[in-house]
């Protein structure tokens, strides 16, 4: 299966996994950034890591569009006022300047439980033990333990570690606060995508283990990359306002490395993805794909 036809059968799901109902506001509200055109990674990288293991990608699918609307949750919510105070998400109007704060909120915690209920409602061809094993990966990288200890260590971390040098104390204090930002904000969602994705297969622990280990380094390589895109790209690129890391004293790669040693770091991540493909015989042309054009965007030191 080609990238398009992955994001074609996510879009079709997710549309169709989300229904307008009774208040309407709330399921519009939610659907609105669900449905927002975009690379749907996450949900790519379910599907794809489940039939490279010899898994039936209908039987991921559920599980793909709920992490595809997990992910659509920490959007909605990273760019509230209150936390980022973004007004542009995919080149259309974040989620509460269209339905105002309370409501994007209130979205945002409907689609964190909600995606659940989509594994558990539409997940027919999985075995009771296989479904509880992905809702146990779900919470684990949903919560405080996942993605919202990134989100939590980002905002703690805003305008502590500017103006950091080689020689500073405190280097190694923000290297460590880093890792773990970009290791939960970003790295935990797709090492839960690639990991259910496996778990779907049937895969054994140490194959796991393998998995977990592309999907953790992709993860750091992708945030690193999102750093440097915010450095160097604008608004027609990204669908977003740019620059807005650097003027609110965020801790990134860029800010604490510099962009040439990004770009670096960058390139020697997605290449450690290449070899652990190689080594592991995961024979994927969409990973390869997604690899090399991450590098492309973001790596290029010319």
């Amino acid at each position: 299966m080609q990238m398009n036809n992955y994001i074609e059968l996510i879009d079709k799901k997710l549309d169709e996994f989300i229904k307008i109902e009774y208040p309407e506001t709330i399921f519009k509200s939610m659907k609105y950034t669900v449905t927002l055109p975009g690379k749907r990674l996450r949900p790519i990288m379910c599907l794809e890591t489940c039939k490279m293991l010899g898994g039936e990608i209908e039987d991921a699918i559920p599980t793909a569009c709920a992490i595809e609307m997990l992910h659509a949750q920490t959007l909605i919510h990273d760019d509230l006022p209150c936390m980022d105070n973004d007004d542009y998400r995919r080149g259309k109007l974040t989620n509460h300047k269209v339905f105002g704060e309370a409501i994007a909120t209130l979205a945002g915690d409907a689609l964190l439980t909600y995606a659940p209920q989509v594994i558990t409602k539409y997940s027919q061809n999985l075995s009771p033990s296989v479904i509880l094993r992905v809702l146990n990966e779900y919470f684990k990288y949903a919560g405080a333990y996942g993605v919202i200890a990134g989100q939590v260590v980002d905002i703690e971390s805003e305008g502590k570690y500017l103006n950091i040098n080689s020689s500073s104390e405190n280097k190694e204090d923000a290297e460590k606060i880093l890792e773990y930002l970009h290791l939960h904000k970003t790295s935990d969602l797709f090492q839960l995508a690639m990991r259910t994705g496996a778990i779907i297969a049937g895969v054994e622990d140490d194959r796991l283990s393998e998995i977990t280990e592309f999907a953790k380094t992709f993860g750091l390589a992708f945030q690193i990359a999102d750093d440097i895109l915010d450095e160097i790209s604008t608004f027609e690129q990204m669908g977003k306002t740019m620059g807005k890391d650097k003027a609110e004293g965020k801790l990134t790669y860029v800010s604490l490395y510099g962009l040439e040693d990004a770009k670096c770091k960058l390139t020697c991540l997605l290449t450690k993805c290449h070899d652990i493909m190689d080594k592991q015989n995961m024979s994927s042309v969409i990973f390869s794909q997604i690899i090399d054009n991450i590098l492309q965007r973001a790596g290029n030191n010319k």
